[in-house]
């Protein structure tokens, strides 16, 4: 059986790509506090893109866009730990 070897440098880079993952998710999310606290509601039902302007609309496309682009990378980080492992144990 062959062990996994984890390298000091893909840690990093790891750690480095999570530390990236999130300061989108928290720029994201502040820019987004702006629609918070500018809602009117004679403009639309809440989080509908009718009660948006242009700015939010693109943020909060950007937003959705970015959970999907973290769902596509677990999946594929997923499937890589899958396959080493299904290799090493043959």
């Amino acid at each position: 059986m062959v062990k996994f070897k984890i390298r000091f440098v893909d840690v990093v880079y790891g750690i480095a790509i999570i530390g990236a993952d999130l300061l989108v998710f928290i720029l994201l999310g502040l820019l987004l506090m702006g629609y918070d606290d500018s809602y009117d509601s004679s403009k639309g039902e809440y989080w509908s893109l009718a009660s948006m302007n242009s700015t939010e609309k693109i943020i909060y496309i950007c937003y959705n866009a970015w959970i999907i682009l973290n769902i596509i990378g677990l999946v594929y980080i997923g499937r890589k730990i899958y396959r080493k492992t299904k290799k090493n144990a043959t």
